[in-house]
């Protein structure tokens, strides 16, 4: 006998599950005031191409756009010698002089959210431009929307309008939650009906599922029907799930990709099955639930073990994804550290830094009670679970690049740069590194023949940099990294990416900032620019 399933739209129960709550929708955009094109034949000459394959730099190089797609990428030189002016492509009806700068693929972020209804308790959330501008000037032109926390048709008209260049956007790819397992969304109850509502969500139009457990039978039966449908599966493996399907179980089933860290730990579990709470452990205690996360990989197998090397050879053999996410669990690292981030105060606006600050009810606004100690498990966790994902990567799996800002003091854009750092800290080469956030995760996505790699044929999603990004990840913040200005003797902030083409639309970075710097300064009480401490 089967629970009835409440008629709520297929792919609205996470809508219908704020509503209940007393959220709402992020506004949409509907207009774009900013960047130029696409254009019949925009040409950029002279770059150094850092194609996102994992080959190292070449050039110069002149790249040829037409109606959205790379057509040419020619090299038209050597160092040291003038430009060979017979190799180069006819003019364009625009053109940008990439001499002594840099290009790479545009970055995709294996998972994002287009802003988050929580922040609505805290009062009224900005609108997705201010995400969607904030990807852009962070070279963000692809995004792997986890969840469509907004609703799937909401997401979807976005993406269209985004694609159409109707509004300022990176290329959106919707996956949508599957509700089986929070009481205030769930709507499946069987496989039956798990597989059913896969099929009318493929019907919609959607590119993926984002799973959070579901009772074994139910997740088995959906990850096979999604395997039949063509549709690619992510998986936060909640803790309440989580000793029934860790993450292992699920990659055997067929599953894309593991999101963040949970499961993982539970999979190299050796002489223990579960990991040990503490007596007065409540799930939705969220101090409780982040601080016993903590504890996790502290409780598995260690790395070089025969129990390590196991599971690491079985993710391997089936052909299993992570997408890590570290950023967004950063500050339980260095909670100071988070709090006082460069970018805070000119590109956090104040619903969301109210969000972040410690609150009962709030999804990770946990730092109620947070201390040296949580802070020192953390740090031994990341050690861990970064010695996982290097190894894994080195023996040929894929790791990927994502964000999951807008909790935990990361902001968007932001947040994906500091993951492009915390690869790098794990043991990732630079050239890994930009890999993972470009080819490799079109691979994820399923769009390695759209984007992810400067080749002909492409979408021409380019990122255009006066520096080499490879040399320190730093300088593609928003804000840039502090340099040392050797006139004044004084800092200063230095940033590589100035130009963010997508789809072969142009957008001018600074001209993306300065709309996010005054969106921003509109939603605090000093909007006349008065320094306020936070």
């Amino acid at each position: 006998m089967s629970a009835p399933t409440a008629e709520i739209e297929v792919g609205e129960e996470m809508v219908a599950g704020f509503a209940k709550r007393g959220l709402g929708q992020v506004q949409a955009a509907t207009t774009r005031d900013r960047g130029v094109g696409p254009f019949k034949r925009l040409v950029l000459r002279g770059a150094m191409v850092i194609d996102g394959t994992g080959a190292p730099p070449w050039g110069p190089a002149d790249i040829v756009v037409e109606n959205g797609r790379i057509t040419q990428v020619e090299a038209v030189g050597v160092p040291g010698l003038p430009i060979n002016s017979a190799r180069r492509p006819q003019s364009g009806d625009h053109e940008i002089d990439c001499t002594g700068k840099f290009v790479t693929p545009g970055f995709i972020d294996c998972h994002a959210h287009i802003g988050t209804p929580f922040h609505a308790e805290n009062g009224e959330m900005l609108p997705a431009d201010y995400v969607y501008k904030l990807w852009l000037a962070h070279g963000v032109t692809s995004v792997r929307e986890a969840g469509t926390m907004n609703g799937l048709a909401w997401t979807q008209q976005q993406a269209a309008d985004a694609d159409e260049g109707k509004i300022a956007a990176p290329t959106l790819y919707p996956y949508v939650y599957f509700p089986a397992v929070n009481d205030y969304l769930k709507t499946i109850y069987t496989p039956e009906q798990g597989r059913e509502w896969l099929r009318k969500a493929h019907a919609k139009g959607a590119r993926g599922v984002k799973f959070f457990g579901a009772p074994p039978a139910i997740m088995q039966a959906a990850l096979d029907e999604s395997k039949k449908l063509g549709l690619r599966t992510c998986c936060h493996h909640a803790q309440l799930s989580v000793g029934r399907m860790n993450s292992l179980r699920t990659a055997r089933w067929g599953l894309t990709s593991t999101e963040h860290a949970y499961g993982i730990p539970e999979a190299l579990f050796d002489g223990r099955t579960l990991q040990t709470v503490a007596d007065d452990y409540n799930y939705n205690d969220e101090y409780m639930r982040f601080a016993t996360a903590g504890q996790t990989f502290l409780q598995a197998a260690r790395p070089g073990s025969a129990k390590w090397n196991e599971v690491i050879e079985a993710f391997l053999e089936a052909g299993h994804t992570f997408v890590p996410t570290m950023n967004v669990y950063d500050s339980n690292r260095d909670l100071m550290r988070a709090r006082r981030a460069d970018w805070h105060d000119e590109y956090t606006d104040s619903t969301t830094w109210k969000y972040f600050q410690p609150q009962r009810g709030g999804h990770g606004a946990y730092f109620y009670r947070w201390s040296v100690k949580n802070e020192v498990e953390w740090k031994e966790s990341f050690s861990i679970l970064m010695t996982f994902l290097n190894e894994y990567k080195n023996r040929g799996g894929r790791v990927c690049a994502g964000s999951d800002s807008g909790f935990m003091y990361q902001v968007y854009g932001f947040g994906f740069v500091r993951e492009l750092e915390l690869l790098q800290e794990a043991g990732f080469s630079p050239l890994e590194v930009m890999r993972a956030a470009t080819s490799h995760a079109a691979e994820l996505l399923g769009i390695e023949d759209e984007a992810g790699i400067l080749e002909v044929g492409r979408r021409a999603d380019i990122l255009v940099h006066d520096q080499n990004p490879l040399t320190d990840f730093k300088l593609l913040y928003g804000t840039g990294a502090v340099r040392l200005n050797e006139e004044t003797n004084g800092p200063e902030f230095k940033r590589c990416l100035q130009k963010t083409i997508r789809g072969g639309m142009v957008f001018d970075v600074d001209e993306l900032l300065s709309d996010v710097r005054e969106m921003v300064a509109g939603t605090w009480p000093d909007a006349s620019g008065t320094p306020r401490t936070k």
